[in-house]
């Protein structure tokens, strides 16, 4: 057992879903051409006022419901003071004194037990630009300036790598399932700052912090927060703590595996917050409560009701829960008299087997209606499984496609006609009564030869239904 306790405390910026910016009209879409979504309130130039955007307001309403938290009817925003080159009015609007969100909590699972993560606060702000570095030469793109931002603090209560990454996973299922977010990690609208420290074991105070920046993968995150609690127990135990561990922010190099120093970390005092003169303070009146407060059935619920109402397996359930693209494709299957167990498994497994790559049911081009179709065809026997794998294998591969043209192309057709099937196992057996002979003798085992010669002769039948027809011609 270690002789020393981890101390992780996140901040997660959760870009907001808004067609557009927080304080001015400028689209929000990811991956336009360079400073086009642009604007004189956004660039900051001089005369220019912000206007706060409603929808992001009751989008932090409905996280804040989400995990019980104290929503505050007044919050002020503030100004934000610092210099960098992708921040055009050298301070970010944000919240500081008073947020939208106060205290919340949010419940993880490790290891079968349950732990309570305290959440601080949720506030809005203002995202900034976006440095792009190109050898000796830096750009800046400030398609990303003034994009709503829900910033989501927790208390200091994670003690293992673990237990930061069951807590993200829960807080990215919440905010997928309220639909106030993508959270695409890989565009950067979901993402993590971990503050690292520890502590020598029975000890009650807090040594000093390590912030590690701008995480976007639940991998990454692991390792970073991993190796940079390795080495600071390191500089502790080789009595060089104060001069290798300091406060500051540091980069994970995810090649080598490593966080690197990249600058001093400031406290609050340094950003020299006050009241943004611009931005009136913000009340929220009942009628806007009332709709931030209307929330769809969170996925600890959503657990519960898959396993007690429609017999799912509980690890089956958390993972259906952790997307909700899944939740939405489950719920229309089984609304359209697929089994919840054979939804699920197509899904969680068979279909997510397949997705490789980065590659996501959101991404993958396989519609709601084509996959319901795969099923429907296999729930009437009209395919087997094996060649519902196939065409699942081909609407993969093909991003998509017409589920009965590839059935017919492919040949795939179950023959569920009787009287096809008897005509071919009336021949097989006539051929091979030496081998009926057997059988009667108590041979159970030539069952299995027969069933493979009549699957042999007769393409596409029906394995299940071959089954029944031989042992009926072989009890006569």
């Amino acid at each position: 057992m270690s002789s020393f306790e981890t101390i992780i405390g996140l901040e997660v910026h959760v870009q907001l879903n808004t067609k557009s910016k927080i304080f001015c009209e400028c689209a929000t879409s990811f991956g336009e051409s360079p400073n086009s979504n642009v604007c004189p309130t956004c660039l900051g130039l001089p005369g220019a006022l912000p206007v706060l955007n409603k929808e992001a307001v009751k989008k932090a309403i409905s996280f804040g419901s989400a995990i019980n938290a104290v929503i505050n009817q007044n919050s002020i925003f503030a100004r934000k003071n610092y210099f960098y080159p992708d921040l055009p009015k050298a301070y970010q609007i944000s919240q500081f004194e008073v947020p939208l969100v106060g205290r919340g909590q949010i419940t993880i699972e490790v290891d079968g037990e349950q732990k309570t993560i305290g959440v601080t606060r949720a506030h809005l702000e203002e995202d900034a630009g976006k440095n792009i570095h190109d050898g000796s030469i830096s750009k800046v793109d400030l398609n990303r300036a003034s994009t709503p931002l829900l910033e989501i603090v927790s208390e200091p209560d994670m003690r293992s790598s673990d237990e930061a990454i069951a807590y993200l996973k829960k807080l990215h299922a919440i905010v997928r399932t309220l639909e106030i977010s993508d959270a695409n990690m890989q565009e950067g609208s979901f993402r993590c700052d971990a503050n690292v420290s520890i502590r020598p074991q029975g000890d009650s105070k807090l040594y000093t912090r390590v912030e590690i920046k701008n995480l976007n993968s639940f991998k990454f995150i692991q390792k970073a927060i991993e190796y940079e609690v390795a080495r600071q127990i390191e500089a502790f135990e080789s009595g060089n703590y104060n001069s290798e561990v300091v406060q500051e922010t540091r980069l994970f190099d995810t090649t080598k595996g490593v966080t690197k120093s990249m600058r001093g970390k400031e406290e609050s005092a340094d950003y020299r917050y006050f009241p943004d003169p611009d931005l009136l303070p913000v009340f929220l009146d009942s009628t806007l409560l009332e709709e931030g407060k209307k929330i769809p059935e969170m996925p600890d619920a959503k657990i519960a009701r898959y396993i007690e109402s429609l017999g799912l397996k509980e690890a089956d359930a958390k993972i259906l829960v952790q997307d909700i693209d899944f939740v939405k494709y489950f719920e229309h299957f089984v609304s359209q008299g697929i089994t919840p167990k054979s939804a699920c498994t197509w899904l969680i497994v068979e279909l997510q087997g397949r997705l490789k790559n980065g590659n996501t049911l959101a991404s993958c081009g396989i519609s709601m209606e084509s996959f319901l179709t795969l099923l429907k065809r296999l729930r009437d026997s009209k395919i087997s499984g094996a060649s519902a794998k196939i065409v699942l294998d081909m609407l993969v591969e093909n991003r998509g496609g017409d589920v009965d043209s590839i059935i017919k192309d492919k040949g795939l057709e179950q023959i569920n006609d009787d009287g096809a099937i008897i005509s071919v196992i009336d021949s097989i057996l006539a051929a091979n009564a030496d081998k009926v002979a057997e059988f009667k003798a108590g041979k159970d085992k030539m069952l299995g030869f027969f069933v493979g010669q009549v699957m042999k002769n007769c393409k596409g039948a029906n394995p299940a239904r071959v089954n029944e027809l031989l042992r009926e011609k072989l009890s006569k």
